[in-house]
Formats: C-alpha cells, sequence, structure tokens
C-alpha cells in the first residue's frame, strides 16, 4: 500500500546548476588507455614481472677539489653492465653542468618580462657569463682508445667500438674539469657559499661527474635534456670515489669512509666510534677545533676515501668550517649513523636539532615504508639550499647572527632535513623516473614527511598534508593548473603540484577514502616490491590498488589526471514525516500549518484596510463550504481512517506509529571532482553523528546525488566535510540553515625593512628592561 509522507520543512539552498553531457565521460571508467599494457617485467598488479630487469653502473672516480680556483677536477672509470634482454649500440650519459654552459637550452628557452618590480639582481641574471659547463677531456676505453662520443647539450652519446649484448659490462674512462657556481648569486642544487667574515668556503657539490642515463623496459633510454627542474633518473651500482682537498678540510660524503687513519685525527676516530653506540649527538670535530681550521690554510692536500654500494648517484661536501657530530641509530637489527655537518653559524639551531631530526626521520620513514638499508644518513647545512642524495643532503635554515631565531626559521630547517633526508627513500631507494614525474618523489615523500612532522611535535605546522591547505590552489585558474600527471618542466606552480596535490591526495587516501590500516600496508607493499628498482605511476597505482582490495581508478583518474576539484554543496534538505491518516493527529497539524502559513502582502494589507467582502455583506451568497470546516474531526473521518488501520500489517502500523522523520538531502558536485560525502548531523536533543558515504555515490551521475535519512530525532544541523577531509574549496554551501562566515581583515602598517623583531629578540629585551 502506498504511504504518503508530508512534507515538514524543505530548505533549497544556493548551488549551481551543471550542465549535462551524455558522452561516456564517467568519473568512475577504469584507466584503461591511460595505463601502459602489463607484460613480464611489470604486472597488472603493479609488481615487478619475472623477467624484470635494470642495468647496473660502477664507478671509480677521482676528483680535485681546488679551493683557491674554485674547480673540480676529476676522472672516472665507469663499468656498465647490460642485464637488458637488448642489444646496445651506442651508451648515453648525463653531462648536467652543461646547464651552466654559454648559450645552454636552459638559456635559451628561459623567459623574462620587465615589470615595476624588476630589480637590480633580475637584470644582473640577464648579463650572466659564468661559465659552468663540463671540459671534457677525454672519453677513451680501458686501453686508451679514444671513443667517439657526440654532445647533445647535457647529454652525450658515447658510440660503443662493437654492441654490448645483454649479460656483457663495458668499461670506459672520462676525465674534465668544471668551473664551481657561487651557489649565493647564481643559484643551483650545487656549488659553493663563500664566508668573507673569514674568507672561507662550504662546498657542496653533486651532479659534478658525467653519470650514466637510465635504459629502463618502459622508456628505453631516458635522456630528456636537464633544464633545470626535472631532476634525475639513474641506474644503481657500485662506487669508490677519492676526493682530494685541501689538508684541513673536512669532506661528508655518500658512503662509508674507506681511509678514516689518513683522514681522521685519533680523537676523531676514537669519538666516531663513541658515536655509534650514543643516544644523543656527539661531536666529531668541536666548534673549537673548527674554528681554528677557519683560521688556517694548509698548503698540503689530504684524500678522503669513500665507498658506496648500491646507489643510484654519489655527492659530497666539503670545507674547513665544518662542526661535525654524530650518534648512532637503530634501524630493526642495524646501527645507522645519522650525523650533521654545519658551519659555526648554523649555531644554536644546528647542534641542537639537525642529528636528532635526521635520527627521528629515517626511524619514522623505516616505519612507514621500508628499513632504511644505508649506514649512514648525514645532512649538511649550507644557506638557502634544499637538496638530497644517497645518504647525504643539504639543507638551509640559518638562525641570525645574534643567535636568535623566528620561529619560522626553526620549523622551516626542522622541515627541509625531514623532506631532504626522507628523500634516501623517494628517489634514492624507490628509484622514480624523476625527469618526467617530479610527482613519484617530492609528492611522496611530502606526504611521508607530513607524517613525520606530525610525529615529531603535537600540532607541528606542516605546510602541505592536510586537505584544508591546497583548496586555493585547487580553486585557482585552470589556465595555470595542470593535472599531477604532467612532465616536470611543463608544470605551472610545482611546489603545489607535484609536491602539495599529491601529498593531499595520499592524506585524504589515508585518513578518509581506505583508512589508515589499509593504506599504510599498501604504501609498505609498494616501497618493499619497489626498493631498489625502477617505478612507474602504472606500477604505484595498480599497487596500492592491489595491496588495499579497493578500486581506486577513480581517484587517481580525477586528482592525478584532471585539474578537476572538489565543491560539493548541500543543495537541498527536505523533512518528511508518515501520513498517519489519523484525524485527530492530521487534521491539528494541517490548521495548526494554515494558521502558520506565510501570507503575502495583499493578504496582510486586506486583513487590516478591506472593511468587508460582498459575501461577508450579503449572506445569501455563502453556501457549505463558507460555513464548513476543513480542519474539523468528522465521524466519517474516524471510519475512513479505521478502514485504512484494518488494511495494513502491525509492521506498517508501527511504521506510523512510532514517530519517524525522513530527512532527504540533497548534495551537489559543483567542482567535478568526484569525493566520498562526509555528513555532521546533530539533533535537537543535543545527540550527534557522522555519516560517511563512498564516493561510489557518485556512479550513477556525478551532478547531484539524493539520500534519505531515516531516523526518530528532529534534525537541527547538517555539515557537509566538517573536518575539513575533502579538501571542498567553497564551505559557504556545506551548512544547513545556512551559516555565513565572517573574515576578518587586519589594518597594518608596513614595517620598516628588518625594523621588526622575533620572539627571542623580543624576550630577550624584556629581560634586559627587567634588569
Amino acid at each position: 500500500m502506498r504511504m504518503i509522507l508530508r512534507v515538514i520543512l524543505f530548505v533549497s539552498l544556493p548551488h549551481l546548476i551543471m550542465s549535462q553531457d551524455n558522452t561516456d565521460k564517467s568519473k568512475f571508467r577504469q584507466l584503461g588507455t591511460e595505463l601502459p599494457t602489463p607484460n613480464t617485467y611489470r604486472t597488472a598488479s603493479g609488481a615487478p614481472g619475472h623477467e624484470y630487469w635494470q642495468q647496473k653502473a660502477d664507478y671509480e672516480i677521482d676528483i680535485v677539489l681546488d679551493d683557491v680556483q674554485q674547480t673540480i677536477q676529476g676522472s672516472e672509470t665507469i663499468t656498465y653492465t647490460n642485464q637488458s634482454p637488448d642489444v646496445l649500440h651506442y651508451l648515453w650519459l648525463q653531462l648536467d653542468q652543461n646547464i651552466r654552459a654559454p648559450n645552454s637550452m636552459r638559456d635559451r628557452i628561459s623567459q623574462f618580462t620587465i615589470s615595476p618590480t624588476t630589480g637590480f639582481d633580475d637584470l644582473n641574471q640577464l648579463h650572466q657569463t659564468f661559465d659552468g659547463g663540463f671540459k671534457l677531456l677525454e672519453v677513451k676505453d680501458l686501453n686508451g682508445t679514444n671513443l667517439h662520443y657526440t654532445v647533445v647539450e647535457t647529454m652525450m652519446r658515447v658510440d660503443l667500438p662493437k654492441p654490448l649484448k645483454p649479460g656483457m659490462a663495458y668499461s670506459l674512462h672520462i676525465k674534465w674539469w668544471y668551473n664551481i657556481n657561487n651557489r649565493m648569486e647564481i643559484g643551483g642544487r650545487s656549488g659553493y657559499e663563500y664566508f668573507p667574515l673569514d674568507d672561507n668556503y662550504l662546498y657542496t657539490i653533486a651532479q659534478f661527474f658525467p653519470r650514466m642515463c637510465a635504459y629502463t623496459d618502459h622508456v628505453g633510454w631516458q635522456h630528456k635534456q636537464f633544464l633545470g627542474r626535472g631532476e634525475f633518473t639513474l641506474p644503481f651500482g657500485d662506487y669508490t670515489v677519492r676526493i682530494t682537498v685541501p689538508a684541513d678540510h673536512i669532506v661528508a660524503a655518500t658512503g662509508v669512509l674507506q681511509n678514516p687513519k689518513l683522514a681522521l685525527s685519533e680523537h676523531q676516530r676514537k669519538r666516531l666510534e663513541q658515536a655509534r653506540v650514543a643516544s644523543t649527538p656527539l661531536m666529531i670535530v668541536e666548534p673549537d677545533e673548527a674554528l681554528k681550521n677557519e683560521s688556517s690554510r694548509a698548503t698540503s692536500q689530504k684524500t678522503w676515501v669513500f665507498a658506496a654500494q648500491n646507489v643510484r648517484d654519489f655527492a659530497f661536501a666539503s670545507s674547513r668550517k665544518f662542526i661535525w657530530d654524530a650518534m648512532g641509530t637503530t634501524i630493526g637489527n642495524r646501527t645507522v649513523l645519522s650525523m650533521s655537518f654545519y658551519p659555526k653559524e648554523g649555531n644554536p639551531l644546528w647542534e641542537k636539532y639537525s642529528t636528532k631530526v635526521v635520527d627521528h626521520t629515517i626511524k619514522t620513514y623505516s616505519k612507514y615504508t621500508i628499513d632504511y638499508p644505508y649506514p649512514v644518513a648525514i645532512s649538511v647545512h649550507a644557506q638557502s639550499i634544499g637538496m638530497e642524495y644517497p645518504m647525504i643532503c643539504f639543507n638551509g635554515g640559518r638562525p641570525l647572527a645574534d643567535g636568535t631565531y623566528p620561529v619560522g626559521t626553526k620549523h622551516g630547517m626542522i622541515s627541509v632535513i625531514i623532506h631532504e633526508v626522507g628523500h634516501n627513500f623517494f628517489p634514492m631507494i624507490i628509484n622514480s623516473d624523476e625527469r618526467q614525474w617530479t610527482w613519484m618523489d617530492e609528492g611522496l615523500n611530502t606526504f611521508v614527511q607530513y607524517l613525520a612532522e606530525q610525529e615529531w611535535d603535537r600540532d607541528y605546522p606542516s605546510r602541505r598534508g592536510p586537505a584544508a591547505f591546497i583548496t586555493e590552489y585547487m580553486a585557482g585558474d585552470k589556465a595555470f593548473i595542470a593535472p599531477i600527471m604532467t612532465n616536470s618542466e611543463s608544470i605551472y606552480q610545482l611546489g603545489n603540484n607535484a609536491y602539495g596535490k599529491p601529498a593531499t591526495a595520499l592524506n585524504i587516501l589515508r585518513e578518509t577514502v581506505l583508512g589508515r590500516e589499509l593504506f599504510d600496508f599498501a604504501l609498505k607493499e609498494y616501497c618493499t616490491r619497489w626498493a631498489f628498482r625502477h617505478p612507474s605511476p602504472a606500477d604505484f597505482f595498480r599497487t596500492m590498488e592491489d595491496a588495499s582490495g579497493t578500486d581506486l581508478d577513480w581517484f587517481w583518474r580525477g586528482w592525478f589526471y584532471t585539474t578537476d576539484h572538489c565543491n560539493q554543496a548541500l543543495a537541498s534538505v527536505t523533512w518528511y514525516q508518515p501520513n498517519t491518516k489519523d484525524p485527530s493527529v492530521e487534521k491539528p497539524l494541517a490548521r495548526e500549518g494554515f494558521d502558520k502559513r506565510e501570507k503575502g502582502i495583499s493578504e496582510l494589507m486586506n486583513d487590516s484596510l478591506l472593511p468587508v467582502t460582498k459575501v461577508e455583506a450579503d449572506t445569501t451568497l455563502r453556501d457549505f463550504y463558507n460555513t464548513h470546516d476543513p480542519y474539523g474531526i468528522y465521524t466519517v473521518d474516524e471510519l475512513d481512517y479505521e478502514s485504512y488501520r484494518n488494511k495494513l500489517d502491525t509492521k506498517d502500523l508501527d511504521l506510523i506509529s512510532q514517530g519517524w522523520n525522513y530527512y532527504e538531502i540533497a548534495i551537489e558536485n559543483i567542482g567535478g571532482l568526484v569525493m566520498p560525502v562526509i555528513l555532521l548531523m546533530e539533533y535537537t536533543d543535543g545527540s550527534h553523528e557522522v555519516v560517511r558515504i563512498p564516493a561510489e555515490i557518485w556512479k550513477m551521475g556525478d551532478h547531484k546525488v539524493t539520500k534519505v535519512f531515516p531516523r526518530k530525532r528532529e534534525l537541527a544541523r547538517v555539515v557537509l566535510d566538517p573536518y575539513l577531509e575533502i579538501a571542498d574549496t567553497d564551505r559557504s554551501d556545506n551548512y544547513y540553515p545556512p551559516q555565513p562566515s565572517p573574515t576578518r581583515f587586519e589594518l597594518f602598517k608596513m614595517q620598516r625593512e628588518n625594523g621588526g623583531e622575533n620572539p627571542m629578540q623580543r624576550m630577550e629585551r624584556n629581560e634586559n628592561l627587567k634588569k
């Protein structure tokens, strides 16, 4: 029998009607042509296939750092092992320093616009004449025979004298030199920082040698030009590197020091051994010793020898200014040396925090990914930098000259150390293609960085991760937003696109879509599968689905392949109650509704200004309907009700007599990005509940959905996305009843440049005033 529902309250909230498109554009269609076909190298589950292979490149490198001329002179022997099923006729190498060669491609394609804010520094960049490109001296085989090579901007092709067959290895020898760039003047991931007060240099050196390009099953040779933004794609191998520097320099590098008796003093060696079991950092090079080194000018040289196994790259830092501390970090049944190298200008921040942050980072990342496999983890301080390499990274975060620091400097330093140390996992171990897909290392790393920051200190002010932090970017001008799945060199707003948005997406996947348990298992499975291998985006997407048992194609499509944003809106809330047909119940309610109806202006005016109507004046015009009370309760009504009840079974009678309310809530998807629907429902009795509806509610139509909620309690308030989980870009339409949100504005005067105090300086002045 059909039940009649009466509408108690209908509230239609302001919303945007989206156009209909009948073509097959379902947000839930599978990622078909977007992903490569699975094969014996990479499976449909996202795991390496039974025939997966990757190449190997081993290096013997000799480097001389000239602290007078600021140059690097180097020679190397590369042994390249072809573990692919393909025959190779040539090898491709990366010459990254050629980005600083005169008339480089990067310079030729760079764009510049003069505006009212253009300054001297901007114009000076246009006149930059520094030549930092590689100067190749020889490319030979091990017999000393010259090899034919062709330099193509930042790449070099070496033609092999005979084809390199599968399973075979080939060795070549290269000599070169280049000028080291002043990083503080012209920038760069590598270079030097000059300290004029003590006339010293701090070198952070990377991309300093010709490196093998990656050759993979899904790309072939990855020889896209290095233009500065898309970073590096490299094969794994073993390194032995001999670094010759002034004898009073301290060197930090990828790998393990092989000649400590020659490189370190007896005291330093003893302290280094003690540090392995120390639970707090121990000084290896004391501040007083570093200060003494600053004024020395050794005329002799010292060679530091480092070895590293199964790494994809190598970097080092060198300076006579370095303070050096270290502590042991337990990872599984191994001890890792967590270490920091920094000039005195980094204190007090660096001696207080750096090594403990390194320790915290590799522990936290190991929990969420794989156990940190390398023997050391190093943080080096240089101004205005954040750059990562295997086992070593270069990080900014410097106090003011008086030793105080704004809280932003402290948190910025901690965050950059977590981020750059975290890059050991993404991409140094889980070795994705940075040149093509920045997000695969920066996005995943930023996400785990967020987890590590939150475990560092409660309510840590993370910049990226929570959904609400990305809404302004996602709601922005689509002309300047690219999908995450865009090549590194073609991305607008790199930080938001490749760092912030992927990190936010993963945090939403963890907290809202999958839940922590499923997500953490799946991420750990991905990291385990692809540690020391070359994953692609498809491998990540497929593994996350495979390990979580969840179809996430809709999520990847929306977040990674489109620029859609999330803007859900409460379109309407309608309150229904069953019509009992009991005249003793329904007719009084109907009378009350009539009496409380909203009257129009004419009816209101006539009530007070119209003295008498024609029917009121002429009673002969009146009939039954003028005197009949439609809301009266009559015997016929009671008999009809009794007849109606006799036709109902017990279940139906209970349904109409137990006081059920039915709330029909309509939600619109204005932004286009399908996401779960999360509702906070508050009731007049003070109780509340959170209703979580999976994103699949949109599967039959992604513009508007309607759901009915039967409740015995009376609804007082509804909030859509109450805990800021889905990156909703406009929350003004998320409330029933509608809720105005005041925006506070601040009146201010511009402070003079450098005229403000940080809180540490202010409190120091306060103490002096009290004295």
